[in-house]
């Protein structure tokens, strides 16, 4: 088995630089029969990750969970979120494909698994008026973080076209990793000349006068690509299965609460992310970003490893192995306790 000091010695490419002071909670906390006092559970403040947003604004977790204490953290990019899960500060989280590649490859394996699909597309590379394809070279453009999920779709991108970009931000184009809301603020003041970003950033990059160069959905089979999942520390889901699948009920109500009824779950999302980030997002933007979002329990993991791969060619990632990373069983029962379609397992 494999350590925390080992993971935390062997994991500067992750970022993973966070401390082992926030452990505690379950592990002290031992619960009884399958189900843990209270579950740590993580999410980003976009629209790619509504149906966290949905299940906390409804109560749809806390109902779910019972007795087990549900308690919540905001992260801005999928490496912080992976940190506090290799520091057993968290216990499950909402993250994008590559931090969640990442994560397994680094702990070889036995830290996470993936136990359901959340959302897919809701990406897409802005640029001020007048930037093209051509003209690229020498440009500023932002990514939420290095490493992150839409930091390795531009620098694949970037690839394909023949333009280089640096981790240290130098090359052709000067990639600028930062959080989203600083990359608005730069954006606006001239600082940077595009980003390529999740849902609501999107729509605010449009607003501020930016215009979309690349919906990532167009570079997928079928327009469907994982954007999030939803993924568990394994030690988590062996020793507290119960309280996975209670969160993975919250999950599938939210995605159902999502699909019968989107101008309420459109509410929920602008409140919640108004409570998050003290920036409420008006309706108005979240509906026009809506239709470029799908919101699914599947984990579409096809595109996962194909999203590895392209991290392997632009040099943010060894070949890997991904045997062992999904782990449906749970989800398949709540779907099946539903009566809805199971997801097959990779």
């Amino acid at each position: 088995m494999i350590t925390r000091r080992q993971l935390f010695a062997g994991s500067a490419s992750l970022g993973l630089l966070g401390a082992l002071a926030a452990c505690g909670g379950n592990d002290e906390d031992s619960g009884t029969e399958g189900v843990a006092k209270e579950l740590r559970l993580g999410f980003f403040p976009n629209l790619t990750h509504a149906p966290a947003l949905v299940g906390v604004s409804e109560g749809l977790f806390t109902k779910s969970l019972g007795s087990t204490k549900l308690s919540t953290q905001q992260f801005n990019a999928g490496p912080a979120a992976v940190e506090q899960i290799f520091a057993e500060a968290l216990d499950a989280t909402y993250v994008g494909p590559n931090p969640t590649v990442n994560a397994f490859v680094k702990s070889k394996g036995e830290i996470i698994r993936v136990i359901a699909g959340a959302a897919s597309g809701g990406v897409a590379f802005v640029v001020k008026k007048g930037i093209t394809e051509a003209n690229l070279k020498g440009k500023k453009i932002g990514t939420p973080q290095l490493g992150n999920t839409q930091d390795v779709a531009l620098r694949y991108w970037l690839k394909q076209k023949g333009l280089t970009a640096t981790k240290e931000g130098g090359g052709d184009v000067k990639i600028q990793p930062q959080e989203n809301a600083q990359i608005l603020e730069k954006f606006t003041a001239g600082q940077l000349d595009g980003a390529w970003v999740p849902e609501p950033w999107v729509s605010r990059l449009v607003a501020a006068g930016g215009e979309v160069l690349v919906d990532e959905r167009d570079l997928w089979p079928n327009k469907r690509f994982v954007i999030t999942n939803l993924i568990v520390r394994t030690e988590f889901l062996e020793k507290y299965p119960k309280t996975v699948k209670a969160l993975l009920e919250g999950h599938v109500a939210a995605n159902d609460a999502i699909k019968s009824d989107p101008a309420k779950a459109q509410q929920a999302v602008s409140d919640q992310i108004g409570k998050l980030t003290g920036k409420p997002l008006k309706l108005d933007t979240i509906k026009k970003a809506w239709p470029t979002l799908e919101f699914l329990n599947d984990p579409i993991a096809s595109s996962l490893t194909t999203g590895a791969e392209h991290a392997e060619e632009v040099g943010l990632l060894d070949k890997v192995d991904l045997k062992g990373l999904y782990d449906l069983k749970l989800l398949n029962e709540v779907l099946k306790e539903k009566g809805e379609s199971s997801v097959t397992q990779p």
